[in-house]
């Protein structure tokens, strides 16, 4: 194993043992090997630097490098934004540990080693995010490797396999040439990744929203902070930002516009498909601190005299949100409401059963207009998990969910 320190800065010897210069610099290029060391920046004082290829590489060791070519075949150093540079790139730098779920700061990187015949290549296996990676950085060029190597196993080890880093680049266009994906991040719960994501700069926010898709993009806005959130959406291109609030709850997407300027929610509004935007329109229209204002418009609902069975049929068709579908709203001829059922009776009873028989007593229900606190009152007197919302005339118009409870208490 080497580490990445050990190699900044290290002599460069061609093929015929002669000095070339110095390692400034090596780079990762994703497009062609995700994780091989495919380039070494070679500086040589006033001259112009070199690049050496991997495969022109025949030793490494600590503070040395050997090619096996003369400095004669090495290629003039062009940029290249396409490469990962593991000093510039990496080292101090924060990255996502999508195992662990947290961001943490690159102390050093570690490379291991695999020989062919010709050559030696390098591969990332783990960065190092401890105390001895920290040490190494910190004695760098002061202290000889084999010291510093022998301090340093004395300390506990912190590192995370390269294949749970996830990059924080801000920038759309560079996350496309290094081949940085979505799909470890897509992999995290949207509450775990919002509150990584509260530890970065806005820009960082800005790029890992940017590089999500929708769904995901959606759940995690839900869950950040309301300042973050309306901040993030207003430096999105109008219809990427509605694209993300279409896929939200519709409770949440006319929270989240109520927060943002006027002109910019009309002007999100008129990119969103004419249905959601109606949607979201009709909840904005409520008080933000009334069951209206609470309420989520989506919501099961059946007539009361069908079956277990034909309701059960009826759902594998449906297009819920199965973690959030906990309670059934029922229907009488007329189309008023008549109870609920939870999900889990509807589980355990027989086939022939009809919903009446099993919707729960009392018939528990709050009008649109009532205010926040009636509604937690109801919660906590009946212990409930959904509170259907009746208009005027008493049809259901909407549902308030516990999970809408706990974050309004949370943000009193």
């Amino acid at each position: 194993m080497l580490f990445a320190t050990e190699l900044m800065g290290a002599v460069v010897y061609d093929s015929a043992s002669s000095y070339v210069g110095r390692v400034r610099e090596f780079f990762i290029e994703p497009a062609d090997a995700p994780n091989r060391v495919s380039h070494f920046l070679i500086s040589r004082g006033r001259f112009q630097p070199l690049v050496a290829h991997y495969d022109q590489v025949s030793s490494i060791a600590p503070g040395r490098l050997d090619l096996n070519v003369s400095e004669r075949g090495l290629s003039t150093y062009q940029p290249n934004e396409g490469w990962l540079a593991v000093q510039k790139d990496l080292l101090d730098q924060q990255i996502i540990d999508t195992s662990g779920r947290k961001v943490v700061r690159v102390n050093d990187v570690d490379l291991a080693e695999f020989r062919t015949n010709a050559h030696v290549e390098l591969r990332v296996a783990q960065v190092d995010v401890g105390v001895p990676g920290a040490v190494r950085r910190l004695l760098q060029g002061i202290a000889p490797s084999g010291l510093v190597r022998k301090l340093q196993s004395k300390l506990p080890q912190r590192s995370i396999r390269w294949e749970f880093v996830n990059l924080i680049e801000p920038d759309p266009l560079r996350r496309v040439k290094l081949r940085i994906t979505h799909e470890k991040l897509e992999d995290l719960h949207p509450a775990d990744l919002a509150e990584m994501m509260e530890e970065l700069s806005a820009a960082e926010r800005q790029g890992i929203i940017a590089s999500l898709d929708e769904e995901t993009a959606a759940a995690v806005l839900a869950e950040l902070d309301e300042r973050l959130t309306t901040q993030i959406v207003e430096r999105l291109d109008p219809e990427k930002a509605a694209d993300i609030i279409e896929e939200m709850a519709p409770d949440a997407a006319a929270d989240l516009l109520a927060d943002l300027p006027k002109e910019t929610s009309e002007e999100l509004l008129e990119e969103m498909p004419n249905l959601e935007a109606s949607e979201v329109r009709g909840l904005l229209a409520f008080d933000p601190s009334t069951a209206g204002g609470m309420m989520n418009t989506e919501f099961a609902f059946v007539s009361e005299s069908i079956s277990r069975d034909e309701v059960l049929d009826w759902l594998r068709k449906q297009d819920f949100n199965l973690e959030q579908l906990d309670t059934i709203v029922l229907l009488d001829t007329l189309g008023h409401f008549a109870g609920t059922v939870p999900i889990a009776r509807i589980l355990l009873a027989v086939p022939e059963q009809h919903m009446t028989e099993l919707r729960t007593d009392p018939l528990v229900s709050i009008t649109a207009d009532s205010s926040e606190k009636d509604v937690f009152e109801l919660f906590d007197k009946y212990n409930l998990r959904m509170l259907t919302v009746l208009d005027n005339d008493r049809r259901p118009i909407g549902v308030v969910t516990v999970d809408d409870v706990v974050s309004r208490l949370v943000n009193v």
